[in-house]
């Protein structure tokens, strides 16, 4: 399969395209993003794209792909609902209905987050539900991912501060995490392989959670 992954440069695009990149499954990789990956592979090619509101000036370079990956996020801390909602919503559907358009019957993995709610009280929960609802909606097999805890893998940290410091107190702990709490806990390499699953063969369901994932990875 030919797959195109957005966010490729952050924590979970990082271990997305690591997945890809062994998979052989995967034939090909686009990576979109304002800046490049680093990464050199056989099968990986880059498109570095400043504003990913407007896709029209590389669209000739999205069509024919099996699956698009969205892996491309911030966190909301300290930011008002207007900006979050531009990177969290009209960023996403740039993509989404471009690809929608270019790519009909593809699939397209949105990486959303535990707890999302269109109608919930926390900004970020009824941004995250609108762009979930949004991509749902569009012509092709879409599936929201909502990983709860991820634990990076192989090296892989956020670029985040505070979660980078997080993560490094909570790694020695994280198999008891995952013995305790199995249902919310997942890895970057999990997120990864069960993407790859679902652009394979699809899912039961369209918003898959922390166990659902783990599932499909195995």
């Amino acid at each position: 399969m030919r797959v195109i992954l957005f966010g490729a440069t952050g924590m979970v695009g990082r271990g997305v395209l690591r997945e890809c990149l062994l998979d052989d499954r995967v034939d090909a990789v686009l990576t979109v993003g304002r800046a490049p990956t680093g990464v050199v592979h056989g099968k990986l090619r880059e498109i570095t794209h400043r504003d990913l509101l407007d896709l029209a000036p590389i669209e000739a370079e999205l069509a024919g792909y099996d699956a698009c990956f969205f892996c491309l996020g911030v966190s909301s801390a300290g930011m008002s609902e207007q900006d979050y909602r531009r990177i969290t919503y009209d960023v996403t559907l740039s993509a989404g209905r471009t690809l929608a358009r270019l790519n009909p019957g593809s699939t397209f993995v949105y990486v959303s987050g535990a707890g999302t709610d269109a109608q919930g009280r926390s900004m970020w929960a009824r941004v995250k539900g609108a762009t979930e609802n949004a991509l749902l909606e569009l012509p092709f097999e879409a599936y929201m991912f909502r990983p709860g805890y991820i634990q990076p893998m192989h090296g892989i940290t956020s670029r985040t501060r505070v979660y980078r410091l997080a993560y490094v107190v909570t790694r020695p702990l994280y198999p008891i995490l995952r013995r305790l709490f199995a249902s919310a806990v997942t890895t970057t390499e999990r997120i990864g392989r069960a993407m790859i699953a679902v652009a394979e063969r699809g899912a039961p369901k369209r918003v898959l959670g922390p166990s659902d994932i783990n599932a499909l990875a195995a």
